[in-house]
């Protein structure tokens, strides 16, 4: 991650699988599934050696997704003499596990339908996903621009017990009127 990103840990439990074909044939054995949040950044769950065509996991996996991270990709393969070949891939949109409304540690079960490389249905595969923590880190040309967002908290708490809390400082009209910035707007290029 770079240090001017905000991440999110997840805890993302590959249950199940359901009615996988391999060339219009039942699958029979050795199903794995490929969690990718982008090129760089995926897991892999065990092998099912005698699931066939209804594979079971039950496998946590945890990983950090960016805050830009817009969909996670499950990726079912299995293991055929020297190689692996994709059965079937489902994207799942971030907004389906992080809707604003859900609290920390909030278990999100899901299923999704499986498409093969022809966009042909095949399967279903069922997960839950857990948010963990969110965390962050501000760029260092940012650091200069911080400071205590409420007058009297110290650097590290002080002998009163009070907590820090740092942001940059928001103004009206020029005028600081004591509030605080703590996140960092991110403008794109708007979608037509």
């Amino acid at each position: 991650m770079s240090s001017s990103s905000t991440f999110h840990n997840l805890e993302i439990n590959v249950i199940s699988a359901e009615n996988l074909h391999l060339d219009g044939k039942p699958v029979k054995k050795d199903t794995f599934v490929v969690v990718r949040i982008d090129p760089v950044n995926y897991k892999s769950t065990r092998a099912d050696h005698e699931g066939g065509r209804n594979p079971n996991w039950n496998e946590k996996l945890e990983m950090d997704m960016s805050m830009h991270d817009h969909f996670i990709s499950l990726e079912v393969q299995c293991k055929i003499g020297s190689g692996n070949r994709v059965i079937g891939i489902a994207r799942v949109p971030v907004s389906d596990f992080m809707d604003g409304y859900s609290p920390l540690n909030y278990l999100h079960f899901l299923s999704y339908r499986l498409r093969d490389s022809r966009n042909v249905r095949n399967g279903i595969i069922n997960v839950s996903v857990k948010v963990k923590s969110m965390a962050g880190s501000v760029n260092p040309s940012m650091k200069r621009n911080l400071q205590p967002a409420v007058k009297g908290y110290n650097t590290a708490s002080s002998s009163s017990g009070k907590q820090q809390i740092w942001g940059v400082p928001a103004r009206d009209k020029n005028c600081y009127d004591g509030g605080v910035v703590t996140g960092i707007p991110v403008w794109g290029a708007s979608r037509a």
